[in-house]
């Protein structure tokens, strides 16, 4: 169950984790604000994803494509059939993704409101699962929204990796074709990260296979 008391349908369209093979990516674009430069970012690292080939399939969610309330619904009560409709279709995506790798910018010190919905809605879809970031920003490069986030999910009981790639004065950082200026630099960081978030996955899918978190964990 969920911090707002919604439980999504159990997902019907992915294998058990012993039977998915390598482990899967998901890259959350975090921010739905009009104008924004994160699809750019997010696929760009999806790419890096693919080529750095430890993970089966690479599934880039854009939070804009799953419009969720802000208002939650009540404990033991269930939305209406349009939410409950995009809250399922996400729920089975984030429920598929063995890590997750999430891009936002930073709003005032922080991350945006959207990213935080989304993430509040859902609570089991998070569990015992690595989670990596890339941010961008002015200045700080979104790391202050980072540290936030760290937080949140190790309160859903996530692995946040030490590694996080940011982008200062982003727009300026890539070229009109959605690549980096710095190609090897960025790169080589996106592999760092990538490699951690591997490793995690890995282990925990292969822990939750043995004994579904929540079970005497």
């Amino acid at each position: 169950m969920s911090a707002a008391g919604y439980t999504a349908p159990a997902p019907s369209t992915h294998s058990a984790p012993e039977e998915q093979g390598a482990a899967r990516l998901a890259v959350i674009v975090g921010s739905v604000r009009e104008g924004r430069f994160g699809p750019v970012v997010a696929e760009w690292f999806a790419g890096e994803a693919e080529q750095f080939g430890g993970f089966a399939h690479v599934d880039v969610i854009d939070l804009v494509d799953h419009r969720l309330p802000l208002v939650l619904p009540g404990f033991g009560t269930a939305p209406d059939a349009d939410t409950a409709r995009v809250a399922g279709a996400l729920s089975e995506r984030l429920h598929a993704a063995d890590a997750f790798v999430v891009v936002t910018p930073e709003y005032n010190h922080s991350f945006p409101a959207s990213l935080k919905n989304a993430i509040d809605w859902f609570r089991t879809e998070w569990q015992a699962k690595p989670v990596g970031f890339v941010s961008y920003g002015g200045m700080s490069g979104g790391l202050r929204a980072v540290e936030q986030l760290r937080q949140i999910f190790a309160e859903l009981h996530a692995v946040t990796v030490r590694d996080s790639l940011s982008f200062h004065g982003a727009r300026e950082r890539f070229d009109g074709d959605g690549r980096p200026h710095d190609a090897e630099g960025t790169a080589t960081a996106a592999k760092a990260m990538l490699g951690q978030l591997q490793w995690w996955a890995d282990a925990l899918r292969a822990a939750r296979a043995r004994t579904p978190y929540g079970n005497g964990a």
